[in-house]
C-alpha cells in the first residue's frame, strides 16, 4: 500500500485508477417506510452537508426494504457519487438482514451502522469518526443520541406531537444551513439519558473496524422481533466490551431522531408499546443468557464541542456527580428542555 501511495503521488498511477481505491469509512443507512425523514438524514451526509471531508473519504450505502412508501426514483438518482442505493424485499420485520448485507458490499477499512434511517446528524460526524479510528486500531466511535422535541417521542406522541410538529421545529432552526443547531430543539434520546459521563445503552450511529465487525459477527439475526428488538443495544455492548477496544465517543456531535412512527417511539397506545420491550427484553435474556447492562468503561471524548451541546454537558456532569456522590436528586431527563 505504502509503495502504490508513492506513485500515486509521483504521478506513476493514472487518475482514473486512484478512483477505484476504496473509502476508509463506509456508512451503512438502513431506510424502511420513511420517505420523508431519510431524505432528509441522508442530505445530512451528504458531502455538501458534512465538514471536512470529501467524496472520496466516505461512501454511503443505503439499504431500504421494501414498503409503500419507498424513496422516490427521482430522489435516489439525484444521490451523490459517493451514494448508492439498494432496495431488498424483506420478508421479516427486522432490519437485522439489511445491516448484514450492506456492510456485505460495503468496501470501507470501517464499517458505520445507523440502523435507523430517520436520523439527522450534525456536520461533523463523517469527519470525527475518521479521527477516533486514527486515535487506536481498534477504535469503536460512538455518536450520542437524541430526539428532536423537548421530551422522548413516545411520550410526547401521547400529548399530540406528531410529523407536522417534527418538521416545524426543524424549520425553525434554518435546518440544513446550520446544522448544530439542532441541539437547539431536542432532548436526549432513552438511551443516553444518563448523559455522557455514565453507561449509555446504544448508538444509532456506531463505527467499527471491519476486522472487528467480522470478528463480532456481525449482527446476530436471531434477533427477528420487529425493529430487531435489542439489536442494536447488543452490537453496542458487544463491541464496547470487545478486549482490547478503544470506547471513541464523538461530545459535540450527534443523531437527532425525526418522529416516524417508529417501534418504540411512535404512535402506538402505550401498553402496546410496554408488552413489545419486555418481549425484546425476554428475547435478549433467551439469546444472551443475562438481562441486558450497559457496557461500563471509560469512553475517550474527542471533538470540537458547539456553544448548542454545553447544556448537555452541563447536564450530564451533574448527572455523573450525584451519581458519584450516591445523591438521588440527580436532575431528570425533563429538564433538559428543548428550551433549555
Amino acid at each position: 500500500m505504502l509503495n502504490h501511495l508513492k506513485r500515486i503521488i509521483n504521478g506513476d498511477v493514472p487518475t482514473a485508477a486512484t478512483e477505484d481505491l476504496p473509502p476508509a469509512l463506509s456508512l451503512v443507512v438502513i431506510v424502511y417506510d420513511m420517505q420523508v425523514q431519510a431524505e432528509r438524514t441522508l442530505l445530512s451526509l451528504s458531502p455538501q452537508y458534512q465538514e471536512g471531508v470529501s467524496e472520496s473519504d466516505y461512501e454511503v450505502i443505503v439499504v431500504e426494504n421494501e414498503s409503500a412508501n419507498n424513496l422516490s426514483r427521482d430522489f435516489v438518482e439525484r444521490l451523490p457519487a459517493n451514494f448508492s442505493y439498494h432496495l431488498r424485499a424483506e420478508r421479516e420485520s427486522t432490519p437485522v438482514h439489511a445491516v448484514n448485507h450492506g456492510v456485505g458490499i460495503s468496501r470501507g477499512r470501517y464499517v458505520c451502522v445507523m440502523i435507523d434511517g430517520a436520523r439527522l446528524v450534525t456536520p461533523g460526524v463523517v469527519k470525527n469518526i475518521l479521527r477516533g479510528h486514527r486515535l487506536h486500531e481498534r477504535s469503536v466511535v460512538t455518536v450520542p443520541g437524541y430526539h428532536i422535541g423537548n421530551q422522548l417521542q413516545q411520550t410526547a406522541v401521547e400529548q399530540g406531537y406528531g410529523v407536522e410538529q417534527d418538521q416545524a421545529l426543524i424549520d425553525s432552526i434554518a435546518w440544513p444551513m446550520e446544522g448544530y443547531r439542532l441541539f437547539e430543539i431536542a432532548c436526549f434520546s432513552g438511551s443516553c439519558v444518563p448523559g455522557f459521563f455514565l453507561p449509555n445503552s446504544e448508538s444509532n450511529c456506531i463505527s467499527i473496524p471491519r476486522d472487528l465487525w467480522a470478528t463480532l459477527g456481525g449482527l446476530d439475526t436471531r434477533f427477528d422481533l420487529r425493529g430487531g428488538g435489542l439489536v442494536n443495544l447488543d452490537l453496542y455492548k458487544r463491541a464496547c466490551e470487545f478486549p482490547g477496544v478503544e470506547h471513541v465517543m464523538l461530545l459535540g456531535e450527534g443523531t437527532f431522531h425525526q418522529f416516524h412512527g417508529g417501534v418504540t417511539t411512535g404512535g402506538e397506545a402505550g401498553q402496546i408499546r410496554d408488552a413489545l420491550i419486555e418481549k425484546m427484553k425476554a428475547q435478549y435474556i433467551q439469546i444472551r443468557g443475562y438481562p441486558y447492562e450497559s457496557p461500563r468503561g471509560n469512553p475517550v471524548y474527542l471533538g470540537e464541542c458547539p456553544v448548542q451541546v454545553m447544556r448537555f454537558i452541563e447536564y450530564s456532569s451533574a448527572r455523573a456527580l450525584a451519581s458519584q456522590e450516591g445523591n438521588a436528586s440527580a436532575p431528570a431527563a425533563t429538564r433538559l428542555s428543548a428550551q433549555g
